[in-house]
């Protein structure tokens, strides 16, 4: 088993004061700390997700602006791989897929914003690509949503898509048992 850590798209804009905070966001990121200090610790793989915004319309995670920054919670050391994406899922036209392959990564441990999309986008991606994945639900976060006329609390949204893909794509964990079992 050869293992590799994802951060996905823990950036300053999802952070409060930023230009789309989410709910419980600078706690979610302390638990993804936690757990990349311990793939620091073991000289593994860790891989960070930059989202940087190419939309007309984008009002968060513009280029060249601090609120497109990594946080520095989990800021990234040198050898560590910065991979920029554009899209919600962390595979889709980057170098993501060749540097798991090239690295010989089967499972992935996975951590990150916004749940309900990123997150959710690359766990799906990456178990069809074959990846074993774990997600560690408590070094995640979301924000409340409104579907027809209905807010959808991030508490519910949160653990509504950790439920759904705890099913078939992955296992979710939270970051206390995750480090006892290692």
């Amino acid at each position: 088993m050869n293992t590799a850590l994802i951060l996905i798209d823990i950036q300053n804009d999802y952070f409060e004061n930023g230009a789309n905070p989410l709910v419980d966001s600078n706690n979610a990121s302390l638990n993804a700390k936690q757990i990349l200090d311990k793939f620091r610790a073991d000289n593994a793989v860790i891989i960070h997700i930059q989202h940087i915004a190419l939309r007309a319309n984008a009002t968060f995670f513009l280029p060249d602006t601090n609120g497109c920054r990594l946080h520095h919670n989990v800021e990234p050391i040198d050898g560590e791989k910065i991979i920029v994406k554009h899209y919600p899922n962390s595979f889709r036209e980057t170098a993501l897929l060749d540097y798991l392959k090239n690295k010989n990564i089967t499972d992935l441990v996975i951590c990150g914003m916004m749940t309900h999309m990123c997150v959710d986008a690359t766990t799906r991606a990456a178990k069809d690509f074959g990846f074993n994945c774990t997600l560690i639900g408590d070094a995640c976060a979301t924000k409340d949503l409104d579907i027809n006329g209905r807010s959808v609390k991030a508490a519910e949204v949160h653990h509504g898509f950790l439920a759904a893909l705890n099913y078939f794509y992955t296992t979710v964990k939270m970051t206390k048992q995750y480090l006892e079992e290692k």
